[in-house]
């Protein structure tokens, strides 16, 4: 046991002593390329899930996050009408895990306004309408004032069209609309209150706001029908679970589907960003790995003369191996803390400054989003940990096949 302690007490001296050049040199570069490693991971998994959140968050406030329409064939923008006064609107509303219920219309039209002609669909909104979302993507004007009384002249458009008709607020707006029972052109003269900009350019470049009754007016629909329901819930993980829950709330003559379903090319892009994740995840962790068994490999071999000592004295292979791996945490440790820093800290600085600009007809964004999520910082740092340490055990043995004679004398 004496022998044991001491040699204990000697390798903890002697392992934790001055470095040779070429170690501190293998020690620091193991060093740096864990803090780069956990650099990159931090970073790419802020941005890739800032970009799911954000993206998410638009398609989501604009379309809600389920939808109940007529159950039947028709995949235009020109809707079947439903009846308003349905049973199961006043069930969700009052349904845990239910937000918002909001009853909507749209019809595809032409938009003329001098020379220039383009197609626009209208997307009719009413009283029940929350206007929360929009109202941060406002970026000129106001939002619609829908009187009780009388149908409102008003429109709502992105700044896409009004950049591509050269418009601005309180201009006049004329729609061109094709009547569903005579055929003929029907025109409506709008006038533009507000100009709003979600960077979703599917949505921007189509759909514009007006009042519902318009839409009811244009399609000869009574004042008790609409074009379909949006639902909004409180908890985006459980989106799959809650439409089910919509669906069995709902008459045979309806059907209900996610935006997910109804719009998945933007969806599965964002899925796609997951993958990519992943695979820097990986990456970077097999770049940290090989760092660190390399620094080992070579602070064992350097370490060869102090390692046939320890053995002399009476140092078994397990407590080498535990020296050995105690700096070995040492060096993962301080990477990780550095890596962390560095890599939260430049997250932080572009979720607050937005240093890195992007296109946002091709990202939906103009700056790089961040999301900080806790739970995901916390995995990587013992991941990276409990990986890298596991790892390590396999070139340690190496210390078994070392022989105290040939040590001793090895230079």
């Amino acid at each position: 046991m004496a022998k044991k302690n001491t040699a204990w007490f000697i390798a903890q001296r002697m392992a934790f002593s001055r470095q040779q050049s070429f170690s501190r040199l293998i020690i620091r570069i193991a060093v740096v390329a864990i803090m780069l490693s956990v650099t990159v991971m931090h970073l790419s998994t802020a941005l890739v899930q800032g970009f799911q959140q954000e993206i998410s968050t638009k398609m989501f406030g604009f379309w809600g996050h389920i939808q109940v329409t007529k159950f039947d064939r028709n995949s235009s923008f020109e809707n079947s009408p439903i009846p308003s006064e349905q049973a199961f609107v006043p069930v969700l509303d009052t349904m845990e895990g239910i937000r918002n219920v909001q009853a909507y219309a749209t019809k595809p039209g032409i938009l003329k306004e001098g020379d220039n002609i383009d197609g626009i669909i209208l997307k009719g909104v009413g009283f029940d309408y929350h206007w929360d979302f929009l109202a941060q993507q406002l970026v000129e004007g106001r939002l619609l004032d829908l009187p009780a009384d009388t149908m409102a002249f008003e429109i709502l458009i992105s700044q896409t069209t009004a950049n591509r008709l050269r418009l601005s607020v309180e201009d006049r707006l004329t729609v061109n609309f094709i009547d569903p029972e005579t055929l003929r052109i029907r025109s409506r003269r709008f006038s533009i209150v507000g100009i709003y900009n979600t960077g979703i350019a599917e949505s921007d470049k189509l759909f514009a706001l007006v009042d519902i009754r318009q839409i009811q007016r244009l399609n000869n629909w009574g004042p008790n029908q609409v074009g379909g329901y949006e639902v909004f819930i409180d908890d985006l993980d459980q989106l799959q679970a809650m439409e089910r829950k919509v669906y069995y709330e709902l008459p045979a003559s309806l059907n209900s589907r996610t935006i997910e379903q109804l719009q998945p090319t933007i969806f599965d892009w964002l899925e796609l960003q997951s993958t990519n994740e992943v695979v820097i995840l990986v990456l970077m962790i097999i770049v940290a790995i090989i760092n660190m068994i390399t620094a080992l490999l070579i602070l064992i071999l350097e370490r060869t003369n102090m390692i046939g000592i320890l053995k002399a004295l009476g140092g078994g292979n397990g407590l080498i191996q535990r020296v050995f791996l105690i700096n070995a945490t040492y060096i993962v440790v301080v990477g990780l803390v550095l890596g962390n820093l560095v890599g939260l800290g430049l997250a932080g600085l572009q979720d607050q400054f937005g240093f890195i600009q992007l296109p946002e007809e091709t990202y939906y964004v103009s700056t790089a989003p961040v999301a900080f999520n806790w739970l995901s910082i916390g995995l990587i740092n013992i991941g990276t940990l409990f990986v890298c340490l596991v790892v390590l055990i396999i070139p340690s043995f190496l210390i078994s096949r070392i022989q105290p004679i040939k040590a001793i004398r090895f230079n």
